[in-house]
C-alpha cells in the first residue's frame, strides 16, 4: 500500500523514501537524487531556452517529475507540476526513461529500433505524444557508473517549438544533463 501511494519506493532493490514522501519535505533527496543541485541546470536550461524545463525520475512504469522551472514572460507554456506522475510511453522524458533501460514489451508506443535511435543520439523528442500541442526535448543524466538516474527535459508548445524540436533544443538539453551529472559527482 504504502509503493501504491507513493510513500516508499524501490530503488536498487532497497526500500527508500517515495517520491511523495520525499516531495513533502524541502529539498529532499528523491530516491537518493538531490534535487536541489539540479536546479541552478534547470533554470540556465529554460534561461538558454526560453522554454519550461522539468526533470524526472523512473518509478516502476511510470516517470514522475521532481523539480520544474517554468517559463517566464508571456505567451503559452507547458506546466508540469512536481510531483506529476506521467505515462513512459508517451512525451520525451519517458523515452529517455526507457530507452537507456531497453525494455519495450510492455510499452506499446516504442519499439526496440526507436529505442536504439535514441541512445545513438543522445537525446529524444516529441511532438504531441503526451499533450496536443506540446513538443518536448530529453536528454539521459547518469550517476557514478553509467547507471540512468534521471532525465532532463525542454517543453513548450507546438507553435514555438516546431516538428522537429530537438533541431533547436537538443544541444541545450544534453548541456543541462552534463551539467546535472558533474554536480552528482559522476
Amino acid at each position: 500500500a504504502l509503493e501504491a501511494h507513493r510513500l516508499v519506493g524501490r530503488y536498487g532493490g532497497r526500500y527508500s523514501l517515495g517520491v511523495r514522501l520525499s516531495l513533502w519535505g524541502s529539498g529532499a533527496a528523491v530516491g537518493s537524487f538531490p534535487i536541489e543541485a539540479a536546479r541552478p541546470a534547470l533554470a540556465a536550461l529554460r534561461d538558454e531556452t526560453g522554454e519550461s524545463t522539468q526533470l524526472y525520475v523512473r518509478e516502476g512504469d511510470r516517470r514522475v517529475c521532481i523539480a520544474s522551472v517554468e517559463r517566464t514572460g508571456g505567451g503559452l507554456r507547458d506546466t508540469v507540476p512536481v510531483g506529476a506522475v506521467l505515462p513512459l510511453d508517451r512525451g520525451s522524458g519517458g523515452k529517455v526513461l526507457v530507452a537507456w533501460v531497453g525494455e519495450t514489451e510492455s510499452l506499446s508506443n516504442m519499439n526496440a529500433a526507436e529505442l536504439a535511435e535514441i541512445r545513438s543520439r543522445g537525446w529524444a523528442e516529441s511532438v504531441a505524444e503526451r499533450e496536443a500541442g506540446v513538443a518536448s526535448v530529453s536528454a539521459p543524466v547518469f550517476g557514478a557508473g553509467g547507471a540512468l538516474r534521471a532525465a532532463v527535459c525542454a517543453s513548450g508548445p507546438i507553435s514555438r517549438l516546431g516538428e522537429r524540436p530537438g533541431e533547436r533544443l537538443a544541444g541545450p538539453v544534453v548541456a543541462a544533463a552534463r551539467e546535472i551529472e558533474g554536480t552528482l559527482g559522476s
